[in-house]
């Protein structure tokens, strides 16, 4: 019997397999309780037609004995997970389960599970990663993962529409999906009028009230045909398809809002490239990075970029500047630095911290532009505290540094009031002694046009 290493965290839940580590190469082991799924799935050409059409991730089988399957899932740098999507990422990975559904339903098939943690993002779009989630369809009964498409998809989708894309950060929370409840609760009277939402959300939030005569009526229903399930699927995917958010969502100008010139707007960039190009970076990760203006100068010549912002919209264009050019080595994620988000479900195992995240990621280079003043004096955090976070994971930082005599810096000393005095230590001096406990500065320069400094450090860890 071939041993095999520990089972990954978050797949205790599912009886017909789990992930595990070899070393640095998660693989899937299959229980024979899956076996006649599996192979069915495998032999009819479903799961190839999937991989081939990008829906699914691909997987070569490993081994193959009487008592497990092992297959080898294709490597994703970096998994994100619901909370951290804007709402066009959010909206794209629904609109993938249905796909993915509708298509199971017409080969005999069923997705047994819609959770939004089987979706993550890779090469530019959302993909599929639970390959054990088919099961076979019994004719006339209806979708048992329809309540979770809800909870899991629909539902936090039609919230961001009337609360803004904040309300993705509640899945954190809720991992197992917002309850149906809470979201017709949250939604304007006037959307129980609505042909879609009132049966996908506000009848169900009845039903699920077993005190309530709906509750019984729907204990009652065990049949659905074919039809009707591929008509549900058609009428959320077309109500989801064409869901915009209601609050503006336009980042397009940002960068014609920064306070230094053209000419200081080339050479940060010139310089980011010449800086980078010689670590010869397969990784890269840049945090704060709006919409990947500045990743971008560099995305010839990396492998693999990460772009992160606080600000879901500047997720979200940048995301649609990916789809519309067809980039395939970035992703962006929403992240609040101040708050990286932290490891969730049972034993706050489930779903990974970030920072552990980006251990494994292991970015070659990590880049934080503009950054270091939104840290220090909004979050008050100290030098040496936010150059050990950026440690834990960073091989080579490049970091601007605005100094006290820039205008963005000196807005927000002016808002500290009577305590301004207290941040007398916001200065270049101090941010290198805090930062040399860390780092080694292997380059400095000043920005011309600008009140800022550029830098360019080195983990005092990973120096031989």
């Amino acid at each position: 019997m071939t041993k095999t290493g520990k089972a990954h965290e978050a797949s205790f839940r599912d009886p017909s397999g789990h992930m595990y580590y070899d070393g640095d190469t998660l693989r899937r082991v299959i229980h024979p309780i899956y076996f006649p799924q599996y192979n069915k799935l495998s032999q009819s050409g479903f799961y190839k037609t999937l991989i081939k059409n990008k829906l699914l991730i691909s997987h070569e089988e490993t081994l193959v004995s009487e008592d497990k399957i092992i297959i080898t899932p294709e490597k994703i740098p970096f998994i994100t997970n619901p909370y951290e999507w804007g709402f066009e990422q959010f909206k794209q990975a629904a609109l993938l389960t249905l796909k993915i559904q509708k298509f199971a339903l017409s080969k005999g098939f069923i997705l047994k599970d819609a959770s939004a943690y089987n979706v993550t993002f890779h090469k530019g779009k959302p993909i599929f990663i639970d390959t054990l989630s088919f099961d076979f369809y019994e004719d006339g009964t209806p979708w048992r993962a329809y309540k979770q498409f809800i909870t899991h998809f629909f539902g936090p989708l039609i919230l961001a529409k009337y609360h803004g894309t904040d309300v993705f950060a509640m899945l954190s929370s809720y991992i197992d999906g917002i309850p149906v409840k809470l979201i017709a609760s949250m939604l304007p009277k006037r959307t129980k009028i609505s042909s879609v939402l009132y049966p996908n959300i506000h009848l169900l939030a009845k039903m699920e009230n077993k005190h309530s005569e709906d509750y019984k009526a729907e204990t009652k229903i065990a049949k659905l045909s074919k039809k009707s399930q591929e008509n549900i699927i058609s009428s959320l995917y077309n109500y989801i398809s064409k869901l915009n958010l209601k609050e503006a969502s336009e980042w397009g100008d940002y960068y014609t809002k920064t306070n230094y010139d053209e000419g200081a707007f080339k050479t940060k960039k010139e310089l980011i490239r010449d800086w980078v190009k010689p670590l010869q970076a397969e990784r890269l990760i840049d945090i704060g990075g709006n919409d990947g203006t500045f990743a971008r100068t560099v995305q010839d010549i990396v492998k693999d970029i990460i772009v992160t912002d606080i600000d879901r919209n500047a997720v979200d264009f940048n995301f649609k500047q990916l789809l519309e050019n067809e980039e395939d080595n970035m992703l962006p994620f929403v992240c609040d630095v101040l708050q990286p988000a932290p490891g969730i479900g049972f034993n706050n195992t489930e779903r990974d911290s970030l920072i552990n995240r980006l251990k494994t990621y292991a970015p070659d280079v990590t880049m934080a532009l503009a950054l270091i003043h939104h840290i220090t004096l909004s979050g008050n955090v100290p030098f040496e505290k936010s150059a050990g976070f950026f440690a834990k994971f960073s091989k080579h930082l490049i970091l601007e540094f605005p100094t006290r005599q820039d205008s963005w810096v000196e807005s927000l000393l002016v808002r500290k009031r009577e305590f301004i005095n207290h941040f007398d230590f916001y200065k270049e001096s101090n941010f290198e002694k805090g930062y040399s406990k860390f780092f080694n500065i292997v380059k400095k320069e000043n920005l011309d046009g600008t009140a800022r400094i550029m830098y360019l450090l080195e983990n005092k860890k990973d120096v031989q």
